[in-house]
């Protein structure tokens, strides 16, 4: 090895050997650095840009977060604009999936089945159901392909790959809106108004979104190294629809399967979506506390196990 080569600039060596060695105050033998004249000032003002794994730090870098925050709503933009993309009717599908789907659970539920819609319009009692499934749903799925749809830019580019379900999550809120104002044009049309509970409407959206991203980033970062998890989602939310109450009500069920029913964390979550809007649904705290529980524990689940396998991610996708 020529001298050259083995020449090491003291300014240089003394934050990568203290990398290596993990002190803060590195060791440093000065017969392996010879010093030598700075032929170039200018170089020391060039920005450097260190990559190291984030050790000792939470699972979320929310620092990072907010340093590429522009690449965050530049993914989120795209998102909107690519699934709206050459079609006629644009965000009204939006309206008119859930819409249809409301109408077709009010005749069947509510004029063949007879169920109760708690006092309200099946449509509306349908459609509030529907705009909370429809918000998890919606993330779930997005989140999970987020990587692999990506994959292009996984492999090519660093960025923080916590923005590809994060921007998932954020543009599936343009059509939870969307939803939202629809409810209020059909709650005014059957004159339903409101009450206090509205304000907490917020924190229902929030719970619901922290469960979705949390099953999102594990199946999303697992879907990576097995795609079978992109058959199997779609399938799970297909039966889960039918298992969550969407178009009927807890009270439907016989009191003694009721638990089991409960069991289900979005149970609670869609019946206190529902108390909010129509203020008719019976809000059973012990399993709402439940639900609020669970979303949380799913989303740090999620966190943990997408940071654990993110070092992968450019290697396998």
């Amino acid at each position: 090895m020529s001298s050259a080569a083995r020449t090491i600039r003291e300014d240089d060596a003394i934050p990568v050997l203290s990398d290596i060695l993990g002190s803060s105050d590195p060791v440093i033998d000065p017969g392996l650095v010879r010093k030598q004249p700075n032929l170039d000032p200018a170089r020391d003002r060039i920005p450097h840009v260190r990559i190291r794994p984030n050790a000792g730090q939470g699972p979320i870098d929310f620092h990072e977060i907010v340093r590429y925050r522009d690449l965050l709503w530049t993914l989120t933009d795209r998102d909107i604009k690519v699934r709206y993309k050459q079609t006629v009717l644009g965000v009204l599908w939006v309206v008119l999936q859930p819409l249809i789907a409301s109408l077709i659970f009010a005749f069947v539920f509510g004029v063949v089945a007879k169920l109760s819609s708690n006092g309200r319009p099946y449509v509306l009692f349908a459609f509030a159901g529907l705009t909370a499934w429809s918000t998890f749903a919606n993330v779930l799925s997005r989140a999970s392909g987020s990587l692999v749809s990506n994959a292009h830019i996984v492999t090519k580019v660093y960025f923080p790959r916590l923005l590809l379900p994060l921007s998932a999550a954020a543009s599936t809120l343009v059509d939870l809106v969307v939803s939202l104002l629809v409810m209020a044009l059909m709650m005014a049309f059957y004159a339903v108004w409101p009450g206090w509970p509205v304000l907490f409407l917020p924190v229902w959206i929030l719970v619901l979104l922290l469960m979705a991203l949390g099953l999102g980033m594990m199946s999303g970062a697992l879907m990576v190294r097995y795609r079978d998890i992109g058959y199997v989602v779609p399938v799970v939310l297909q039966l889960g629809m039918y298992a969550s109450p969407v178009a009927w009500a807890t009270e439907a069920v016989p009191e003694q399967y009721r638990w089991f029913v409960q069991l289900n964390p979005l149970c609670g979550l869609i019946e206190a979506f529902r108390w909010s809007l129509l203020g008719q649904s019976t809000l059973h705290l012990h399993w709402l506390a439940y639900s609020i529980i669970t979303s949380a524990l799913v989303f740090l689940l999620g966190v943990l196990i997408f940071k654990r396998l993110e070092q992968d991610f450019a290697d396998v996708i």
